[in-house]
């Protein structure tokens, strides 16, 4: 039994870790673009998806889900974990779209001061970020289920 337990306590602790790393990224991700909402609806305009009317709503609505998102998650919310693969989902379709297109622009990921918006280089370091943080969220899911199915009989 204590075998067991020590397995149950290292999954739990896999996926607490993995869920509150993807939360500080979020808010690290999501609070900057607060602060120069501007200059991100001008980031968001490089990637000439938006009509200019929407660009400023964006960038306003898109930072304020992920800093949301990213506190549910803290907190375990399925709700939250939804939202966060939804949007690293989103975001990695983008990101292939605008790779695929030629496109040499900032991804946005951490704002207008982020030092990938002077380098112009970051997309595909951003898709990767993103595949890989979808991995833990994965695993969180999957834990959930296992969890829930396996240690409750």
């Amino acid at each position: 039994m204590d075998q067991k337990n020590n397995v149950q306590k290292r999954l739990l602790w896999a996926d607490r870790i993995g869920r509150w790393i993807i939360s500080l990224i979020f808010l690290g991700a999501g609070l900057p673009k607060l602060l120069d909402v501007r200059g991100f609806a001008e980031i968001i305009d490089a990637y000439a998806i938006l009509p200019d009317v929407l660009l400023l709503p964006t960038a306003v609505v898109l930072p304020v889900a992920e800093i949301f998102l990213a506190v549910g998650l803290l907190f375990n919310s399925l709700k939250s974990k939804v939202g966060v693969a939804l949007l690293l989902l989103f975001f990695i379709v983008l990101l292939s779209y605008s790779i695929g297109q030629g496109l040499d622009i900032d991804c946005g990921c951490f704002g207008p001061e982020d030092p990938e918006h002077t380098a112009f280089q970051g997309l595909r370091a951003a898709l990767v970020r993103d595949i890989v943080m979808f991995v833990p969220l994965l695993y969180s899911f999957w834990y959930h289920r296992y969890r829930t199915c396996t240690f409750s009989h």
